[in-house]
């Protein structure tokens, strides 16, 4: 099975933005839709939200929409506001290494709705991530250190918010450190329960384990699955493997040899790599953040590239994903 993944920045006048955009809608519109346009919040509602919550999004956010062609359908997507529920596994650790902390994550989810494509952007500050929902992300660090990674907290519980995406843009724009991440997170609500890993380049990390609505309790953890402190999902618990995989990773993360590249090694195997992408649970990558140095690395069983704020080539890959 092969995937298509670019790594593109985008410039001021939107080009690589509005490509992506061209080649998305569609697919987006369907899902945004899915539950019908009465199940989504009207525009004003949106752009409310929005400058109550992420202020200084506002801007950018305009000038997206006008990106988009001015719809107000579009524009409401672009809010993030009150989105669908959607799901998606993932494996992340925090790890000590002996040039500085490391995030590294596993990504597991359809890749029918993967876009496929590294953003490096300068809108509030210089942002490297990986993109959903267009501009929001799945993964990124930003040009102070600060790197944050979503996962899904295994549970169903919808309630009025942000889509998890957004919130990662919206830290890395604004935020230099953990803390001031995390005060973010205190005031901003997001729709579904999710788990956060925040690391800075002094070394502070966390786990955020999100409540859909608002608020989060906080774990020193380095390993995050798809559970918080209990499993509130036993059926999804049971697909995903998801305690499995945490202590198979909190154990393996005490063997004194370890390095970086045996450390992706672990995450390019059973049990973190999943190979089950007839279920839409299958690892589409594997990403290490390094705040210390600026510098992505990103992993397939084929493939590794590195990437940073002084060295981002914009580069097209096609991947061969490991066979089911």
């Amino acid at each position: 099975m092969d995937m298509s993944l670019a790594l593109l920045s985008v410039d001021a006048r939107g080009r690589a933005w509005k490509d992506n955009f061209k080649a998305t809608w569609p697919d987006y519109r369907q899902w945004y839709l899915c539950e019908g346009e009465g199940a989504r919040p009207r525009y004003p509602a949106c752009l409310a939200a929005l400058e109550q919550h992420m202020p200084e999004l506002v801007p950018r956010f305009h000038r997206l929409a006008k990106w988009a062609g001015g719809g107000d359908l579009a524009a409401r997507f672009l809010s993030m506001y009150r989105p669908p529920p959607y799901l998606a596994g993932c494996t992340q650790t925090v790890w000590q290494g002996p040039f500085g902390p490391l995030l590294m994550r596993n990504y597991d989810y359809d890749l029918r709705w993967f876009e496929g494509l590294v953003l490096r952007t300068e809108w509030l500050k210089p942002v490297i991530g990986v993109s959903d929902c267009l501009w929001g992300l799945l993964d990124g660090m930003n040009a102070d250190g600060l790197c944050a990674s979503l996962t899904f907290g295994g549970s169903r519980d919808v309630r009025p918010g942000f889509g998890i995406p957004l919130l990662i843009r919206y830290v890395l724009e604004t935020c230099s450190t953990v803390a001031e991440a995390r005060a973010v997170f205190e005031r901003v609500p997001v729709h579904m329960t999710y788990n956060v890993t925040l690391l800075d380049r002094a070394g502070d990390h966390c786990v955020l384990y999100l409540k859909a609505g608002g608020g989060f309790e906080v774990s020193d953890r380095v390993v995050c699955t798809n559970h918080q402190a209990t499993v509130k999902w036993p059926e999804y618990e049971a697909t995903t493997a998801t305690r499995e995989r945490q202590t198979y990773l909190e154990e393996r993360l005490l063997d004194p040899t370890l390095d970086q590249a045996a450390l992706a090694q672990l995450f390019l195997a059973a049990p973190l790599y999943q190979h089950h992408y007839d279920r839409s649970f299958g690892t589409l990558y594997t990403s290490c953040w390094s705040p210390a140095s600026g510098t992505l690395d990103l992993y397939w069983p084929s493939v590794h590239t590195t990437a940073s704020f002084d060295s981002f080539p914009n580069q097209n890959l096609l991947i061969e994903l490991a066979p089911i």
